[in-house]
């Protein structure tokens, strides 16, 4: 007996019309579709198997249409230049980010993204990843009934950067793609283990669950630590490094079998280059099921022969399994956590296959990780369950909470830098603070948005800049412009001003040109921990001196207006403190500043108290007291 699929009367113009959400997990080095069918997410596999995981790899002949997955490989050897393979470590990135070896030829500004010198003409990332999405989205529509997708949830490493989630983007509108939401790769891993119901369904008291996501695939590294409680699943911290995985094992191990066979990496040719990291690969693989391999490799024209061990892939891949720990590390202090508190930790990722990973790992957190999926698929599986969700409106959704991975804010007085977004903040999100004007008359500003951890600007990123006019002239501190920062479930940050009298705004999105590399990423969160007590002391004297600043510009404005008020003996002693501030403010002294300020106050103190009483006097003229 089979089953037809209705609606109710009145819900659907179509009565057997089904929309489908699928899944794209857009991988450093292989990408894959999913969907889920008959309540089920599954793989929608390709007519070539070898290209179900699809290598993300484009290569573009002098004539002809570009060339996508396994068939593109056989070309790396032959034209490397031509044959892009990790577009996805280059996006939103702008080419001085880019210290990596690599083996193309870029081209463009320094301080914009570059593009891939090909032989079809310059390429940028953006579009090589578009070539990769639109051959995951066309094997979808042929697989699906026609016109059934509505949309596609596309995973991105949880430490992406605005611009590199705005990269993403583009790539899917340009391969033609409606882009339901973008997701955390370690988020869409949960989905797919199905981490809500294993909480529902445990039989401990416990109400809380802990899980640690470690994510290593071929060219990134994410850490997610995921809290669930009552059918909330929230991101509390996240970490990684977006050029750091499987790519660099390959690139120590052929290192290491340069440095066996006696010659120097330095004097290797291109072509030798990419034939050793497809070695490299091969040779990592082979010891997933073996303990050593034999192996042989060409270099300069002269053979090596040898043995490489398990032993000596843990002492080759240190450096980024080190790497690795130190992320999870930091990932665990920024969530209030020690490891003992954690309920899994979850392998996630193609390179997690390796036996010297599982075991890295084991050792770290004292407990087996879990596992029992492919990690290849997971993330593909998981998007394809949240679009799904997203499509038809599941009752048994859960909430997703992903967190931003860096302070946002502004700049202010000083060049100090106000947060309206902290760091590992749940995201949606929307955040308003009130701000005002610095000096009297002032009929706009301008909004500097930055990043990072620093009290200061200069020691943080800047995002963007855009101005404010239409502010009615005014005494300083009178106005009020309301700061709006909204970043949506995509990591999309868009910061407004308005103020609030007139009701004039102005706003921007902001998506930078290039994004943070590793290095930058590594840098601003670590500096913030370092040079936090620095940092403390220095915005207390900036904070200082510009409270001060407004106080003698206030006082000077007050002298201009109602110096009547005072005799002749009163004006000169409040000019001699005032100059006296100015020069404390000068002297970068705090101790100074807050002498002079306090020599300052009974002088004006008493001249603000005569200004009070004029006023009042003057708001009571030519009444009665009958009248009150």
């Amino acid at each position: 007996m089979s089953l037809l699929q209705i609606a109710e009367p009145n819900q659907s113009t179509k009565p057997h019309e089904h929309r489908y959400g699928i899944g794209i997990d857009l991988g450093t080095t292989r990408s894959l579709v999913a969907v889920v069918r008959s309540s089920k997410a599954q793989i929608i596999e390709a007519n070539n198997p070898e290209d179900t995981l699809l290598p993300s790899v484009v290569y573009y002949p002098k004539s002809g249409s570009p060339i996508v997955g396994h068939d593109a490989l056989q070309y790396r050897s032959e034209d490397s230049a031509s044959t892009i393979i990790s577009a996805k470590r280059f996006m939103g990135r702008s080419q001085a980010d880019i210290k990596f070896s690599h083996p193309y030829a870029l081209s463009g500004d320094a301080n914009a993204m570059p593009t891939f010198v090909t032989a079809q003409g310059d390429i940028s990332p953006v579009g090589v990843s578009a070539q990769i999405l639109n051959t995951l989205y066309q094997r979808a529509i042929s697989a699906l009934p026609e016109d059934s997708i509505a949309g596609a949830v596309i995973t991105v490493p949880a430490y992406f950067d605005e611009a590199q989630r705005q990269a993403t983007k583009d790539a899917a509108t340009a391969a033609g793609i409606n882009v339901l939401r973008l997701l955390n790769e370690p988020t869409a891993a949960a989905i797919a283990y199905g981490l809500d119901r294993a909480s529902e369904d445990s039989s401990s008291a416990q109400k809380t669950h802990y899980y640690l996501i470690y994510d290593l695939g071929g060219g990134t590294f994410d850490v997610s630590i995921l809290k669930l409680t009552d059918g909330v699943f929230e991101v509390l911290a996240t970490g990684g490094n977006s050029a750091l995985g499987g790519d660099d094992i390959d690139r120590l191990i052929a290192n290491w079998l340069i440095k066996q066979s006696g010659h120097s990496p330095s004097n290797i040719s291109s072509h030798d280059k990419s034939e050793l990291a497809r070695q490299a690969k091969r040779y990592k693989q082979q010891l997933s099921d073996h303990e050593q391999v034999e192996v042989e490799v060409t270099i300069n024209g002269q053979s090596w022969q040898g043995k490489l061990s398990q032993t000596d892939l843990t002492a080759i891949t240190e450096p980024v399994s080190r790497r690795t720990l130190q992320v999870c590390d930091q990932v665990l202090r920024d969530a209030g956590l020690d490891k003992s508190a954690l309920n899994e930790v979850i392998l996630v990722g193609g390179s997690t296959r390796m036996p010297v990973i599982q075991e890295l790992v084991a050792d770290f957190f004292a407990t087996q990780p879990l596992c029992r999926h492919n990690p290849d698929e997971v993330v593909a599986l998981g998007a394809a369950q949240a679009a799904h969700q997203l499509v038809n409106g599941s009752d048994d959704s859960m909430l997703l909470l992903d967190v931003t991975p860096l302070s946002l804010g502004l700049e202010t007085m000083g060049g100090l830098v106000e947060v309206i977004i902290p760091r590992n903040t749940p995201i949606p999100v929307k955040k308003r603070q009130v701000f005002t004007t610095y000096q009297d008359g002032q009929t706009g500003m301008v909004i500097h948005v930055v990043q990072g951890e620093r009290e200061t600007v200069a020691d943080c990123r800047t995002l963007g800049r855009f101005e404010l006019f239409g502010i009615p002239p005014m005494k300083a501190g009178f106005a009020r412009i309301e700061v709006t920062f909204s970043i949506d479930a995509n990591g999309q940050l868009t910061v407004s001003a308005q103020e609030t009298t007139t009701g004039t705004n102005s706003q921007i999105e902001i998506s930078p040109a290039y994004g943070l590399s590793d290095e930058q990423k590594e840098q601003l969160l670590l500096a913030g921990f370092k040079f936090a007590e620095q940092d403390k002391q220095a915005r207390s004297l900036i904070e200082t001196k510009v409270e001060a600043e407004r106080e003698v510009l206030a006082l000077e404005s007050a002298l201009k207006d109602f110096a009547s008020l005072l005799s002749e003996a009163e004006i000169e002693a409040l000019k001699q403190n005032i100059q006296a501030v100015k020069d404390a403010i000068s002297s970068d002294d705090q101790a100074s500043i807050d002498q002079a300020q306090a020599e300052l106050k009974p002088g004006s103190d008493a001249f603000a108290v005569r200004i009070m009483d004029l006023s009042i006097k003057s708001t009571m003229a030519g009444t009665k007291a009958e009248d009150w």
